[in-house]
């Protein structure tokens, strides 16, 4: 039998692969993180604006795809159904903004079409999604 004070190498924890493993995670959640902060519209092709602003209000997103399709924060909506169904989605207490994400192949008459229903519900701002360039 050994003597317990001969001289034993105590075993010892190494922490730099933990936290190489921590920094990984870190840097996929950020990156995962800002991807997530897009436009909450349908991808469409936007036009692009030297002064194109991000708003900090309450949103709906009004998108009109290239063949002409039409969504309310994602779902399907006929034209003539949109007033009634933005007008619900208003918050009196709150400033209320309704983006239009129109792709570039999309007829100007069809976007006016849309702005004009969309003016006719009372405490709307209207705003046009671009690409900054």
């Amino acid at each position: 039998m050994r003597p317990l004070d001969d001289g034993e190498v105590q075993g010892e924890i190494n922490i730099l692969p933990m936290i190489d493993v921590i920094f990984s995670i870190l840097a996929f959640m950020i990156i995962s993180s800002i991807s997530l902060t897009r436009s909450e519209g349908l991808p469409v092709n936007l036009p692009s604006a030297k002064t194109a602003q991000t708003e900090p209000t309450q949103q709906i997103n009004v998108t009109i795809q290239p063949d002409g399709n039409l969504y309310l924060n994602r779902q399907p909506i006929q034209l003539n159904n949109l007033k009634g169904e933005v007008g619900k989605l208003i918050t009196s207490n709150q400033e209320n903004l309704v983006i239009i994400n129109a792709d570039t192949q999309v007829d100007h008459g069809q976007v006016v079409e849309v702005m004009d229903n969309l003016r006719q519900v009372k405490g709307v701002r209207l705003a046009i999604a671009t690409q900054k360039n």
